[in-house]
């Protein structure tokens, strides 16, 4: 059976705008060219589109697990309504060293444990596949998951370049809007295939 091509999604600031520990599913917004370029994903090369998100705010106090769940739902009911698209699935980790045991802690990016958990639930091939999203933490993880990755850099460029030298790492793609990011993965996966 072929393998699956994935294109892992961070969560806040990639796919909606985040003030801050996001909870109320009543002010979800989606980034610019969000829907458009997930619709372009699926309709161009048929990727899965699965969001690998870091949801500490629960663990920290600040809202619920089933707040997560409804903030997850309302971004793919405004994805379903602007465009016919829809993330595959969500995997969150609620957890923090910081207020979690180390063991708990272990599904957070960078760590690649939730990346592998849907690689094998989605039989994805992860070495032709792409991690987009806003942190150095995200580019960590898709590197340490044997994905492409690209980091969303918005105005930020110069700050995560140089965290990413201090780390003796690089993103494949530094991508200043989201369409610009769907644009690089469509190329790169036509020019492998």
């Amino acid at each position: 059976m072929s393998q699956n091509i994935a294109v892992f999604l961070d969560r806040d600031n990639t796919l909606n705008f985040d003030s801050g520990y996001l909870y109320n599913p009543d002010e979800v917004k989606l980034m610019n060219g969000v829907a458009k370029g997930l619709k372009r994903l699926k309709t161009e090369i048929n990727v899965k589109l699965i969001v690998i998100s870091n949801q500490s705010g629960v663990v920290r106090g600040y809202f619920q697990e089933k707040d997560v769940i409804a903030v997850n739902e309302k971004i793919n009911s405004i994805l379903m309504s602007e465009e016919g698209v829809e993330i595959e699935e969500f995997f969150y980790c609620i957890h923090h060293p910081d207020f979690s045991s180390l063991e708990n802690s272990q599904c957070r990016k960078p760590s690649p444990q939730m990346v592998f958990e849907a690689a094998q639930k989605y039989n994805i091939d992860l070495g032709a596949s792409y991690f987009v999203g806003d942190m150095v933490s995200d580019v960590q993880c898709g590197i340490n998951a044997g994905t492409k990755t690209i980091l969303l850099v918005y105005d930020e460029r110069n700050s995560k370049i140089n965290q990413l030298k201090k780390l003796n790492l690089s993103a494949d793609f530094l991508a200043n809007d989201f369409l610009s990011a769907c644009d690089f993965i469509i190329n790169d996966f036509k020019k492998g295939n």
